[in-house]
């Protein structure tokens, strides 16, 4: 029963990696664009809705409401007004560009609020749980789970179900053409990384909920948001949801072993899935 708990919990913690990653897949997915900048950007809403939650007392699912838009405009405006000049065959430029954004935002975060550690409280919500036969299920990690599944489920429905999703994907395939067809790709790359900073939201609220957090844990967030999308395949939003769900449970298996072998073995089942199909699981097709 202990491995069970332990591989159940390593599901739920997986589901946190997927909303992590899942913005990047996205974003990367359309415009061939890595984001540097992507766990700092996490940390960012986070730091939004703990102001929101201290200033206002509001509830921080509320206060992630609030900030979604905001960060939408943030994104926004930056793919809009310097990301997109940045995009073309070289892959260096968009690099430098959100490789500096990560600096600045690290930095002003530690102006404004100190290297000191911060939580965002939900009350009784940290400690409830569920009793499913042996297992306890806390109800947090679940409801980081449940999010995680519909975010995937709702990226997948507007990437494939709706008009927006296929200037998507006609501008991922050919920017030129859709150009030609009356999409405006420069807009279209704009509205993607938006809808990516809703998804960092929604990361920044389980993160802040769930653990307590620093200007400079970025970093961090963004090295199991890229071997989660590397596992899980470049593109595929299921994919991601899989990798996540691989480098938990590797996580909670190590730990179980030994505490300290946790991050490591995350690491360690990335390079084994690299290893075993060096284009990740299910790899989306690309030009």
């Amino acid at each position: 029963m202990i491995w069970l708990d332990t591989i159940v919990q390593g599901v739920l913690l997986g589901g946190l990696y997927a909303l992590f990653a899942a913005g990047l897949a996205l974003v990367f997915g359309i415009m061939r664009l890595v984001n540097l900048a992507h766990g700092d950007f996490i940390v960012l809403a986070a730091f939004l809705i703990l102001v929101l939650v201290t200033a206002l007392g509001l509830n921080p699912f509320v206060a992630a409401l609030i900030a979604m838009p905001v960060m939408f405009g943030l994104g926004f405006a930056l793919q809009y007004l310097v990301l997109n000049r940045t995009l073309g065959t070289d892959i260096l430029p968009p690099l430098l560009v959100t490789f500096g954004l990560s600096i600045v935002i690290q930095n002003a975060l530690l102006e404004r609020f100190s290297a000191d550690s911060r939580r965002i409280s939900v009350g009784a919500l940290e400690t409830a749980s569920l009793r499913l036969g042996p297992i306890s299920i806390g109800t947090m990690p679940l409801l980081t789970f449940l999010s995680a599944i519909a975010v995937i489920v709702g990226l997948n429905l507007i990437f494939y179900r709706t008009s927006l999703g296929r200037a998507f994907r006609a501008t991922s395939d050919d920017r030129v053409t859709a150009g030609l067809m009356g999409i405006r790709p420069d807009r279209i790359f704009a509205i993607a990384t938006g809808l990516a900073m809703v998804v960092v939201t929604i990361a920044a609220l389980y993160l802040g909920t769930r653990a307590n957090f620093d200007p400079t844990i970025g970093p961090a967030r963004l090295i199991y948001a890229f071997e989660a999308v590397i596992i899980g395949g470049l593109g595929s939003f299921w994919g991601t949801l899989a990798g996540g769900i691989i480098i938990g449970v590797a996580q909670t298996a190590g730990a179980s072993i030994n505490p300290e072998w946790q991050i490591l073995a995350g690491h360690i089942a990335f390079l084994l899935v690299l290893l075993a199909r060096p284009r990740g699981l299910f790899p989306r097709a690309v030009d």
